[in-house]
């Protein structure tokens, strides 16, 4: 392909930056309408935006083969932009259920085509490295959106917070045009009728990978959307420090994933996942003896600690994903990337009820220990899924 695979770069992490700041926005929602709808109402309202990205992501994928996946990107875009620019227009609670479905729908298509397109561009060590760049900008969005949000809650314009939403639908427009602009394009394979049976999908390794996935989504959406809630209820401070936390959790997340693009080329991904596991398992065992045993004078030692297992957790989904990417076929990619985004979305929706459930049954003090059992799971399908040979129909 004559493609300067640097110049594609930009859009892409441009597109992930404007979904991750969309998608983690639900930390200032449920911030925000907490004081009007009750926790066990907000762990359902993650639902609306997980269950249509999973349907969507399950029935799209021949749409996306037809029109490419730069055009399925920039659908995708145009979503965001008239979504964005109506919701401080229509001041109702049922609104933010329909404009979440349309960031669900809109972030299935646009993952789908990000990562096919880093798949056809881009091979080995170079995928992974590129794949935890693009990832990076989804930490970034996180920063921005808390550390934007809680300057403007914090500010006399806090009524007006939802206009917030008008700067990305600014930056979408800038996005698309960018993207209108480069050149993309797509693999034969990709462009040709889907062939070949659906075995791959039901191989041990893949089975494990879904598994993993679920499971870290799960975990990151425990951090992502619920961290504020757990700043303010158990740490007793203010809204806009409650938002912090999860901006610096997200600035650590940046520089795990930024570094990971350059270590990925010299360590093995086994190696390099286990000991960022062992690390959060560290921080988040003493995270739980402090709040447990010395809460009152370790306060601000956890507020400083626990944004520091984004350090190490935010490797992990890159690196997983590019470690079993790299060796599926080309002309299943569409589809193998569905499924990640369906379990993906599971994952999220229920990590968010999880977390809901357990604030409503106040037992959030229990916060770092019930985000340590699924890691554990996690720990161990690891050594499975590295040891496990994966085979798939290559006809």
């Amino acid at each position: 392909m004559n493609i300067n695979n640097n110049k594609i770069t930009l859009p892409l992490i441009l597109s992930f930056l404007i979904f991750s700041i969309l998608l983690n926005s639900m930390g200032v929602i449920i911030l925000q309408l907490s004081q009007h709808i009750s926790y066990k109402g907000l762990g359902f309202l993650e639902s609306f935006k997980d269950i249509p990205m999973a349907v969507v992501s399950l029935f799209c994928v021949n749409l996306i083969r037809r029109t490419g996946n730069k055009n399925a990107l920039i659908f995708s875009l145009v979503f965001i932009i008239l979504s964005c620019i109506a919701l401080p227009l229509v001041d109702a609670f049922w609104f933010f259920k329909i404009w979440l479905s349309i960031v669900g729908v809109s972030f299935a298509l646009a993952k789908i085509s990000v990562f096919s397109i880093i798949k056809d561009n881009f091979k080995d060590e170079q995928l992974a490295s590129t794949m935890s760049r693009v990832e990076a900008s989804f930490m970034i969005g996180i920063f921005i959106v808390n550390i934007g949000f809680g300057s403007l809650l914090s500010s006399n314009y806090a009524a007006y917070w939802k206009f917030g939403f008008w700067i990305i639908a600014v930056l979408s427009i800038v996005t698309l045009l960018l993207l209108k602009k480069t050149a993309i394009e797509q693999s034969n394979a990709e462009k040709s009728e889907f062939t070949g049976g659906l075995s791959f999908l039901r191989t041990p390794r893949i089975l494990i990978f879904f598994c993993i996935i679920f499971l870290l989504v799960f975990v990151e959406q425990s951090f992502n959307s619920w961290l504020p809630s757990f700043y303010q209820n158990n740490l007793k401070v203010n809204s806009y420090f409650a938002l912090q936390s999860s901006a610096f959790l997200a600035l650590f997340s940046f520089m795990g994933r930024l570094a990971t693009s350059r270590l990925i080329l010299k360590i093995h991904w086994f190696k390099f996942v286990i000991s960022c596991l062992v690390s959060i398992f560290i921080i988040l065992g003493i995270s739980q003896l402090l709040i447990t045993f010395f809460y009152s004078s370790s306060r601000w030692i956890l507020i400083i600690l626990i944004p520091l297992t984004g350090l190490f957790l935010s490797p992990l989904y890159p690196l997983y994903n590019s470690e079993v990417l790299n060796r599926i076929p080309t002309n299943k990619t569409h589809l193998f990337i569905s499924v990640v985004v369906i379990f993906s979305s599971l994952g999220s929706s229920l990590g968010s009820l999880y977390m809901a459930m357990m604030f409503h049954g106040k037992m959030s003090n229990f916060y770092p220990l019930y985000i340590i059992m699924p890691l554990l799971f996690i720990f161990g399908l690891t050594f499975f899924l590295n040891k496990t040979i994966m085979t798939y129909d290559r006809k």
